[in-house]
Order: C-alpha cells, then structure tokens, then sequence
C-alpha cells in the first residue's frame, strides 16, 4: 500500500473515532469516491471495506441505499461491505446489491433466500445471471411474485428439480403456467407434465406460443393413446367401403367442411376419419388417434378453418355415448375460439411431418392390397 493510501485510510479511520455524523458522512463518500476511481489492490479494497464498513454502521437507511446504488455495478466493490448491505433488512439498501451486483456468490445469495424476506428473494430473481442452486432455493422458499420474476427471466437456469417444483406450484397460477411454457430451456418431458395441468386458456395460449412444442407434446401423448384398439378396426370391410366412398367424392371435388360436418353428425366415424385425413393430408391412423384427443380435434378443426359446430360434431362423434356436458362443451367452445387458424396449421405440420412416415407404413399393414382402389 502506498503511504499517501495509508495516511488517508488513517485520517477516514480517524472520522470514525472522533467525527461527527455530518463528518463521517462527508468521510463516507470520500472514501466511496477515491475507491471508485483509484486502481487498488484486493488488500487495499479490503481495508477501504473494514473503513466504509464502519462508517455505514453509523449512517441512515437513506444513506446506506446510495451506497449501495454506487457500489452495485462497481467489479472493485470491497467484499466485506457488498455482503453488509446485501443482508441489510431495508430492501432499499440491499435491494440494489442483491439484483446487480457481481460480487456476491452463489452462496451467500443462497444464505439470503434462507435468512431474508420475500423483497429479498424478488431482488434476487430479477439478476441478470442466476445458477440453478439459487434457482432452486427461490422456486422453494419464494412466493408467487418471486416465482413469476424468476421465471420470466432468461438469464435464470433451471434444474429438473426447479422446473418440477415450479409446475407444481403453477396449477392455479396462469401467469406462472405461461411463463414456464415459453421458456425456451424447457425440456420436453417437462413441458407435457404443464400441459396436462394447465387450464384450457393456458393450453391455448401456449399452443400459439410455442406450437412446435405443443406439436411434439401431442404427437407423444397420440402415440400412447394409440395403443387405445380402433373403433373399426385393422383392414374392416366398413373402413374399406367408407375410403372408396369418401375418396371417390373428394376425386369429384365434393370433399368440403360440410361433407365432413354431415358425416360427423350422422356419426359415421370411418367417413369423417377417411375425409379428415384427406383434408389434412395425414394418415387415417393418425386422424383416428386425433380425434381420440380433444385438443387435437380442436387443432384439426381450427387448421382447416371450420365453424364450431363443425369442430363440436367432431367432438360428439368421439364422445361417450356421443354425450358431452353443457359446461364441457362451453370450455370447448371458449377454447376453439382462442385458437388461431395459422398456429393450428403449424401445430398440424409439425404433427404431419411427425406422423407421416411412421402412420404409413402402419396403414400398409392395415391396409392390404386385395382391399386397395
């Protein structure tokens, strides 16, 4: 250390001793000031810390929160007063601290998430850069203002655990429900685990979000309800008879929205099937499983831009008993209205371009040549 530094670390040490309030003042900001634009070694800024340390001590909340703003950004901020503040119960002080500054590690952010209140905890999960350690403690421990602040920021890295945890805690939270679905480090496991506990406005939204995701996501739960047996089964005579039908139509240009809807309504699954995945340009297997799908039939419907009572023919068809409650139908009615004709059409090629191999050489096999036009 120079000497004209230690005189002037004796003459600041010297304030404190004997100084008044005004003069430790004045001595705090002169010491903050040559700190910021001097160049000093890491035990030069450490005792620079131990004198403005002190004379913090002796200062009010107001004072403290400008030292705080002044020594968030800085990379030279002596350690031992950067920690001071950070654990300071006035969230002016330590506000600052905790959202920008640097210097403080993953661990001593983690012993604030366990010490400090909830304006703490929303400090930190505003940071531009947060390890998933600290992420994990603010999903735990944070309310549901922290958990929407630290999902909503990219520079936050989630664990499986972080992510778990957090939908989980997204049921009845919407805003949390959408933040986590958009979040481009989502895994695929975990986003499906969202969706089947999202409510039908989140599933809508975050099919217009994130339509590739939701694609692959209902691609994956299609090829497990395809293990479900087939209402008509492999190769029937039904089936065969209804593609020469609709197929022959569609030759002629008569294959519309109103054929579909008449065959749909008169419950004649092989039809609407058979005209479904002409207009979609998907395999038959594949239209079968979508309608087995309420959302999917919703997609199919919205992607060749049919009314509802089209899309709703479509949902009696696969019904129960042909039977749906007057609320389902409602929330279904609400959910087709939110989807957009372009994001269904997206969602649908990504399924085609999923299904389409694998689904054909499914419908070879259901399909042999003695049956064929």
């Amino acid at each position: 250390m120079t000497l004209s530094s230690k005189l002037l670390l004796k003459d600041l040490d010297e304030a404190v001793l004997r100084g008044s309030a005004e003069s430790r003042e004045r001595a705090l900001w002169y010491a903050t000031d040559m700190l910021m634009v001097g160049s000093y070694a890491e035990d030069e800024i450490w005792i620079f810390g131990e004198v403005i340390g002190r004379l913090s001590d002796a200062i009010e909340v107001a004072a403290r929160a400008r030292l705080a703003e002044s020594l968030a950004n800085s990379a030279h901020a002596p350690m031992n007063v950067v920690k001071k503040l950070a654990f300071d119960y006035s969230i002016d002080v330590a506000g600052p601290i905790l959202e920008q500054s640097d210097r403080l590690d993953a661990k001593t952010l983690i012993q604030n998430i366990r010490t400090r209140g909830q304006s703490h905890l929303l400090a930190i999960s505003k940071r531009k850069s947060i390890s998933t350690d600290v992420t994990d403690e603010l999903v735990t421990r944070g309310n549901g203002e922290v958990l929407r602040s630290v999902t909503a920021n990219d520079g936050a890295r989630f664990s499986n655990f972080g992510f778990l945890h957090a939908i989980r805690r997204s049921t009845d939270d919407s805003i949390l429900a959408e933040s986590l679905g958009v979040r481009k480090d989502i895994p695929r496991a975990m986003f499906q685990q969202l969706i089947a506990k999202a409510s039908a406005d989140v599933k809508c939204k975050l099919m217009q979000e994130r339509p590739d995701l939701f694609g692959e996501v209902q691609s994956s739960v299609l090829e497990v309800a395809g293990a479900l047996q087939s209402k008509f089964g492999p190769a029937s005579e039904n089936y065969f008879n209804a593609k020469r039908s609709v197929t022959t139509r569609h030759q002629l240009g008569e294959l519309s929205e109103n054929l579909v809807f008449e065959y749909a309504r008169a419950h004649k699954i092989e039809e609407t099937t058979v005209g479904l995945s002409l207009l979609c340009s998907l395999p038959v297997s594949a239209v079968e499983r979508a309608l087995a799908n309420t959302e999917m039939t919703l997609v199919l419907a919205k992607a060749n831009d049919f009314k509802w009572e089209t899309a709703m023919a479509l949902l009696f068809l696969r019904a129960r008993d042909h039977r749906i409650t007057a609320s389902d139908l409602d929330d279904m009615k609400a959910q087709f209205s939110k989807l957009n004709v372009k994001t269904s059409q997206e969602i649908l090629t990504f399924f085609q371009s999923r299904r389409q191999a694998a689904s054909a050489r499914l419908d070879e096999w259901r399909l042999p040549e003695l049956h064929s036009i």
